[in-house]
């Protein structure tokens, strides 16, 4: 078997078994082929699929941070993505063994996430001009992804089909093929209805494409991409008179913190949010931590109290 067949079974795994972006399937393929970049140039084997000595998996790891210059969170990825790798072909028995599943790499910093204050927010919401298609359909935008977390690919990929308007409801197509429920605050549910019954209508009318059912479109009347919410977000700001960056991906963390600030159990939000794991909403617990000292100084019986003050 040839490095290439052996690569083109891992994508077709990814994108078939494990519902795998193709993005998400771009950056392994890329992080696997600097792999064999590197084993080629350093001749260190004669393929992918003739690793025998754990010392190459360490080897590249020095090869990434000197030669390379990559951070530390950056060789992280690149191993996590040959680890994946070579699990698949342990179980498919086409190597023996996973010589990075155990590989120590360099200690990452624990980041906490970005998020956008809610002062920020509300100058997001208020500059959009609901008169205008444009206008209310990134209103619409802003309310799914501060107000039910989304990722940016479930927003692009969702479905009129997918909305439980009885309910309240969005079902949401996550990571791995894996669909969670996510709840609409109030108003949100009536706006997304008239924006489909009205100004989508008008968007699709742009279109050739008539049997478009995706929920969100641009100005052309085909389906929104992540790149043209970035942009859109970008205009909002701009729009505020401001010149700071937000990601939707940075919406998505407010929500977290939002929820959990104001009282959420993080049970709760690991499912709105979509998590497998639980550690990973557990970062937003130490977003809260403006929220905790408020708690503690409105609650402990001598927070407030002044030095020669008798309690």
């Amino acid at each position: 078997m040839t490095n290439e067949e052996a690569l083109d079974g891992f994508l077709n795994y990814l994108s078939s078994e494990k519902g795998y972006s193709e993005n998400t399937i771009t950056s392994y393929k890329d992080d696997i082929l600097q792999f064999v970049s590197f084993i080629e140039t350093e001749k260190m084997a004669k393929n992918l699929l003739s690793i025998r000595n754990p010392k190459t998996c360490q080897n590249y790891i020095f090869y990434m941070s000197r030669n390379m210059n990559l951070k530390p969170t950056s060789i992280h990825r690149h191993i996590s993505s040959l680890s994946s790798f070579y699990e698949y072909l342990v179980r498919e028995e086409i190597v023996k063994e996973n010589f990075f599943k155990d590989l120590e790499t360099p200690k990452t910093p624990k980041r906490l996430p970005k998020i956008v204050r809610e002062k920020e927010i509300k100058m997001l919401f208020d500059v959009c001009d609901l008169e205008n298609k444009l206008g209310y359909r990134n209103y619409c935008i802003l309310g799914c992804l501060y107000g039910c977390g989304l990722r940016v690919s479930e927003l692009c990929n969702m479905e009129i089909k997918d909305i439980d308007f009885n309910e309240r409801l969005i079902r949401i197509h996550g990571k791995g093929s894996k669909d969670r429920d996510v709840i609409m605050y109030e108003g949100l549910d009536s706006m997304l209805k008239h924006y489909i019954s009205t100004f989508r209508v008008e968007l699709l009318y742009n279109s050739k494409d008539v049997n478009n059912r995706h929920v969100f479109l641009n100005k052309n009347g085909t389906t929104l991409t992540r790149v043209g919410v970035r942009k859109i977000l970008d205009k909002l700001v701009s729009d505020c008179g401001e010149a700071y960056h937000i990601s939707p991906h940075m919406l998505r963390h407010s929500f977290a913190s939002s929820m959990l600030n104001n009282g959420a159990d993080i049970r709760s939000v690991q499912e709105l949010l979509g998590h497998e794991s639980l550690s990973t909403t557990q970062i937003y617990t130490h977003v809260g931590i403006e929220a905790m000292k408020k708690s503690y100084y409105l609650a402990h019986p001598r927070a407030n109290k002044k030095p020669n003050e008798k309690k």
